[in-house]
């Protein structure tokens, strides 16, 4: 169940983030508050993923393919450019996650 909770806790984070430029600096009343309620659900859901993996390990997939989904949609729907350095710093991203899973030692207790 933590990786579902893990999963929505992403999903609720990358659609916050994608519509964060509509507050206008959370100038906009109705945008503001869907953005700031996605992030709190994500927080959320978030904590509740805690409650069963460790937190590195959760904070890193959180940050790390949150990152990623958001690169590829600011690519895809907001004309954002695509780098070789932005493709770079995600696949560094994506190895750190990948080393944290793999090589972490559990926690004991």
């Amino acid at each position: 169940m933590a990786w579902l909770f893990l999963s929505l806790a992403i999903a609720f984070e990358v659609a916050a983030t994608s519509f964060i430029g509509k507050t206008e600096g959370f100038t906009k009343l109705w945008w503001t508050i869907g953005v700031l309620g996605a992030y709190a659900v994500s927080f959320a859901f978030l904590a509740q993923a805690v409650r069963e993996l460790e937190i590195g390990i959760v904070y890193a997939i959180w940050s790390g393919v949150g990152t990623a989904a958001i690169v590829a949609i600011g690519v895809l729907f907001f004309g954002e450019s695509l780098t070789v350095a932005k493709l770079f710093g995600i696949g560094l991203i994506v190895a750190g996650v990948i080393v944290l899973n793999v090589f972490a030692a559990p926690a004991h207790g």
